[in-house]
């Protein structure tokens, strides 16, 4: 008997499973082999802070971030007093899932079918990976961090089965030598309506390799050719191509991440991607981290509300951040228009700032109130064409 099986050995199912164990809880974690989520692979200074993650598990250190327009307008937006770091996902997963491992939880490769219940068990059943058949492992509660089109959602929690996404697709290539289109310590961003109407692209370096990739949420778009099409603009047409990656990215926190018996949602089954960014590891994580608080909240008290407290813990940190990103993402992403006047937006001096202090902190800065009033009237003036595009 478990107390707890986490299905999906991500970001989030790992956190929370090291979690869990590590406080003497009984755990197992079930994941998909082979799997690899495309990522962008970005992580703030906090997340490496909180999640002890170590050194050698960074590929790149960023120190600048390029916003680039559908007029191929550039902004170069320096990381002052810190940097990004970048993690590769096909080595970054292994070792969360590794690290979970040595705490003590039990670790499965298979597929998850589905949750049993009877009058006197609940049992989570999977298809394992090395002998082909189903098992069944008994728990009392079950930790879903299963991606964006989660089964454990889709069966359990009211709403799982219509969490908004976009399909993001990435293509790892080897790293070309320094360039004017190719900088190792630099992320670049493609707003551009021609690469994605609803969503940007993306070229983000990862040491020997790199990440060029797009998303969105619009059917019939033929993904592979966006990508071909960055390629080609940025002069990464040549470079050899080393894997290709396709996946959901949830766009909104779902409005109840429990079942109210004995199941939480965690990471991207939660819906727990930043809108407009789309970064998702440090709030799948968090996700997983909180969720291993209301399980154990929940597995000593027996009262199922304390399973609310996943949802309850993250919203309090984040529900601002998240309300702002989404409301610039509304506001900005429509058009090429509105795109182009973004990335002017972004030569502010005061908006540069404030949004990556933000970033890499994970909150909003409420220390300079004269910046934020700047930028609301700003924000405004673009929005109601009072400044040109080219106003800088």
């Amino acid at each position: 008997m478990y107390d707890v099986v986490v299905i999906g050995g991500g970001p989030s199912g790992a956190t929370a499973a090291e979690d869990l164990a590590r406080s003497g809880k009984c755990v197992a974690m079930i994941d998909r082999d082979g799997r690899i989520k495309p990522c962008g692979g970005a992580i703030p200074p906090r997340a490496i802070t909180d999640f002890l993650i170590p050194d050698d598990q960074l590929v790149a250190k960023v120190n600048t971030a390029r916003m680039i327009s559908p007029t191929g307008r550039k902004v170069d937006i320096p990381i002052e007093n810190g940097f990004v770091g970048m993690v590769d996902r096909k080595d970054f997963d292994p070792f969360l899932r590794d690290r979970g491992k040595q705490a003590g939880a039990d670790c499965f490769t298979g597929t998850f079918l589905r949750i049993d219940r009877d009058a006197d068990q609940t049992a989570v059943v999977f298809r394992d990976k090395e002998t082909g058949e189903d098992r069944s492992l008994q728990t009392k509660l079950i930790i879903g961090s299963d991606g964006a089109r989660s089964k454990v959602a889709k069966a359990e929690v009211p709403g799982g089965d219509k969490i908004p996404y976009v399909i993001a697709y990435h293509e790892v290539i080897e790293a070309p030598a320094l360039s004017v289109d190719y900088d190792p310590l630099r992320c670049d961003v493609i707003y551009d309506g021609a690469i994605s109407s609803d969503f940007y692209g993306w070229i983000f370096p990862h040491g020997k390799s790199a990440s060029i990739g797009m998303g969105t949420g619009i059917e019939g778009v033929d993904l592979k050719k966006a990508t071909a099409d960055i390629r080609a603009t940025h002069g990464l047409t040549d470079c050899k191509t080393l894997r290709r990656e396709g996946a959901p990215i949830p766009l909104k926190p779902m409005d109840k991440w429990d079942n109210g018996r004995d199941v939480i949602l965690a990471g991207d089954a939660a819906g727990v991607v930043a809108p407009s960014s789309g970064e998702g590891i440090y709030y799948a994580m968090l996700g997983g981290r909180v969720a291993a608080t209301a399980a154990s909240a929940f597995l000593e008290t027996g009262r199922s509300k304390d399973l609310q407290l996943a949802r309850k813990l993250f919203m309090r940190e984040h529900k601002s951040v998240f309300k702002v990103l989404g409301a610039m993402q509304n506001a900005y992403y429509r058009s090429d228009e509105r795109r182009e006047r973004f990335v002017s937006l972004c030569h502010d001096v005061d908006v540069q700032r404030l949004t990556f202090e933000a970033y890499m902190n994970k909150r909003l800065i409420k220390a300079r109130p004269m910046a934020h009033l700047k930028i609301g009237i700003k924000n405004l003036a673009h929005l109601t064409r009072l400044v040109s595009e080219t106003h800088v």
